[in-house]
């Protein structure tokens, strides 16, 4: 402990102490004055965790009982980073350092590198992937565009669970990574980029973490200077952390447990990437005596989002599932979530741009609507909708702002005019005020008052340009008398902590790129299974990851939500996809997880030869036709069949048929295929249930069916028995 933490605190401290916790909830109360010993704080979303972390910083500090600079508190992304910082500035406690993982271990790096390797540190490289590019020609192994990316991110992968190249093959294999390529391929490739990057003098960012780690397990000298500097520690979003950075955090602690860790098992949505709630779950395991506080009151959400958000969790299973929150909502009750059909993406996509502009119409700001999916190839086609639309937008995960070209020789021609202080550019003469300055120096590189017409590149480009206009009439609002030469200063401080303007419009993200933001309206959209959950998550711990991902789309939304599917790809297409899995029960009309089509009612009925009406499982209404009853629902019903079970079933009924050289309509009809894809038994009894499914076919193709529904392959039916 530092000398601080007995230090004796006047009245007058005190008072100003207790000022920090006003305000605070009894829970986040708690968090804030439990200052001794290992604290964990499970907090759901939108329940203030960040509120609640800050202050116990900055009631530590302003008590007297921590330093300023005894403190270190981590997170994962510099906007996070820099949203802390100023927090803690606002409440006093502005020499506590606030950094993710990368940039502490960087900066303990580059100040003990010469002292225990000797000589500069290798230079950083900030983007891998045309090193992995060169690794790929070198070992001639051709990768196109998604390949290299995804081939990247398998090498982050392997150096943050401390895997080397020549066991990344059994690595990968043992934690069921879906690879882009052969594993030996990517072995090689990671082999070969490792070389290239010590050949030229280089590290990663992953490295940065791996050679900090070294130098604190080789040099106890090193180590326990560090821990001299920080005493206590602050981890944020804890549920990410991966085996690489926990190490990390260990070494800092040392023997110590004067540690604060922050997170969600629920939102755990980067397992890819290596990060795993484990750390977090086993947290009362490694420290028996740990102080939990759980934050479950709700601040953002209405009561309406926040019960679908319950819902969802509800029909969680696993080890993450057994710790999720049940939160609670403190806020005015609002809309209830709206649940939308469409024929096909872009009737979908012109729908949520019609929604969209009536919301900004009765008065809900562009800039808090967002549109969110699954993977950033659907964004295309709401980026025409909302152009159409005369909607403006914007691209979140896309590249960074300050990378961009526009951007760049924006910044350039400001840093310009500042430097000459207007004096020989006529367009700065007579131009007093900064936002004019910045409008009229802008306006020589693509910037017009009004923004173009359509969407793509030359809309994101004056889109980017429009926010450096708001940010400069911005920081001279907050700073009276700032100069140009004060902006490219702020800009470069911006740049280096990757702290992005706020462009306005709606925002289009991924949901992953969604994680820690907020919107009065969001759309959920291209809600089909298949794409939530998508197509690759195999196991039920996969599946489960993209349940928690569905969860923090829903609780992005303060006020309205909007979650909306179509039944094909393009107009004119089979309407053969279903509303994703994790909405049954939940979404109006549709059957809970589990149950039977129909229910039991209709169960029943089918076991006592349908004495009583066929009734659609999704509407109610009595059925007549036969297709109809076949699949127990009306034509014009949304179907939910997983149309990856329907093409399998297909393929082995297109097998048999050549086999027993019959018709494939006399193994199943086109409509049992249909029903069977849609029910997905489990279980030689439901299977029978399902009309077309006699007793006899039960026997001959029963177990085929059921391993096909399984996910398993079928070990086929014998000729002979025919």
């Amino acid at each position: 402990m530092t000398a601080a933490t007995h230090s004796s605190v006047s009245p007058a401290d005190a008072d100003a102490a207790d000022a920090v916790l006003l305000g605070l909830d009894p829970e986040q109360r708690e968090v804030a004055t439990t200052l001794r010993g290992p604290v964990c704080v499970l907090a759901g979303a939108g329940t203030g965790k960040t509120r609640a972390i800050t202050h116990r910083i900055a009631y530590g500090v302003r008590s007297g009982r921590l330093m300023p600079a005894s403190v270190l508190a981590v997170t994962f992304t510099n906007r996070a980073a820099g949203e802390m910082r100023g927090r803690l500035r606002t409440l006093g406690a502005g020499g506590v350092q606030a950094r993710t993982f990368h940039s502490a271990a960087l900066r303990q790096l580059q100040y003990f590198w010469p002292r225990a390797i000797g000589g500069e540190l290798p230079r950083l490289l900030e983007r891998k992937i045309q090193f992995v590019a060169e690794a790929g020609a070198r070992c001639r192994i051709r990768l196109d565009r998604n390949e290299l990316r995804d081939v990247t991110g398998e090498i982050e992968w392997a150096k943050v669970t401390q895997t080397v190249p020549a066991d990344y093959p059994a690595a990968a294999l043992k934690a069921g990574r879906e690879a882009p390529r052969d594993l030996a391929e990517i072995a090689q490739i990671y082999g070969t980029y490792e070389q290239l990057k010590r050949d030229r003098g280089m590290i990663d960012f992953e490295d940065v973490l791996l050679l900090t780690v070294g130098v604190l397990q080789d040099r106890h000298d090193i180590a326990e200077q560090i821990r001299a500097q920080y005493q206590h520690f602050v981890v944020d979003e804890y549920q990410d952390v991966s085996p690489l950075q926990q190490r990390l955090l260990e070494l800092w602690l040392g023997d110590r447990d004067s540690l604060c860790v922050v997170g969600d098992a629920s939102q755990t949505i980067y397992s890819f990437t290596g990060a795993t709630p484990d750390h977090l779950l086993d947290f009362r395991t490694r420290y028996p005596q740990a102080t939990v506080v759980k934050l479950v009151r709700d601040y953002r959400s209405t009561p309406q989002v926040v019960h679908l958000a319950n819902g969802l969790l509800g029909q969680a299973r696993g080890r993450a599932a057994e710790h999720r929150l049940e939160l609670v909502s403190q806020r005015e009750p609002g809309p209830d979530p709206a649940y939308a059909e469409y024929p096909d993406e872009p009737t979908e996509a012109e729908g949520v741009a019609g929604r969209v502009r009536d919301l900004i119409a009765a008065g809900v700001p562009a800039g808090e609507i967002a549109v969110l999916y699954r993977i950033n190839a659907q964004s295309e086609v709401y980026e025409q909708a909302l152009a159409d639309a005369g909607v403006p937008y914007q691209l979140r995960g896309a590249e960074r702002f300050f990378e961009r070209a526009e951007v760049q020789k924006a910044v350039l021609a400001l840093r310009g005019a500042a430097r000459s202080g207007g004096s020989d550019d006529p367009l700065l003469r007579d131009v007093v005020e900064l936002g004019s300055q910045v409008r009229a120096v802008l306006s020589s590189t693509g910037w017009t008052t009004e923004p173009p017409a359509g969407s793509g590149a030359v809309r994101d480009q004056w889109e980017s340009l429009a926010a450096l206009v708001r940010l400069a009439e911005d920081f001279a609002r907050s700073r009276p008398g700032v100069t140009l030469a004060d902006l490219a200063v702020e800009l470069d401080e911006r740049k280096a902590a990757q702290h992005a303007p706020t462009v306005q419009g709606v925002t289009l993200a991924s949901l992953h790129a969604a994680k820690g933001l907020e919107w009065d309206a969001v759309f959920l959209v291209g809600l089909t299974d298949g794409m939530m959950p998508i197509t690759y998550a195999k196991t039920d711990e996969q599946i489960e990851e993209e349940r928690r991902l569905l969860y923090v789309g829903v609780t992005r939304a303060r006020h309205h939500l909007t979650l909306s599917w179509a039944l094909s790809r393009a107009p004119g297409g089979r309407a053969s996809r279903r509303p994703s899995r994790f909405l049954n029960g939940l979404r109006p009309g549709s059957a809970a997880p589990g149950s039977r089509p129909g229910g039991p009612e209709a169960g029943a009925a089918r076991k006592r030869g349908r004495r009583g009406p066929a009734l659609c499982r999704v509407c109610g209404r009595t059925l007549t036709e036969a297709g109809d009853i076949k699949l127990m629902r009306c034509a014009d019903c949304p179907s939910d069949m997983d149309e990856g079970l329907y093409e399998r079933l297909r393929d082995w009924r297109a097998g048999q048929s050549k086999l027993q050289g019959m018709p494939a309509y006399c193994v199943f009809t086109d409509k049992t295929l249909m029903a069977i894809a849609e029910t997905a038994p489990a279980e030689p009894g439901e299977l029978s249930m399902i009309s077309g499914v006699g007793g006899r076919k039960l026997e001959r193709y029963g177990a085929d069916v059921l391993a096909i529904c399984a996910g398993q392959e079928p070990a086929g039916a014998d000729p002979d028995d025919a």
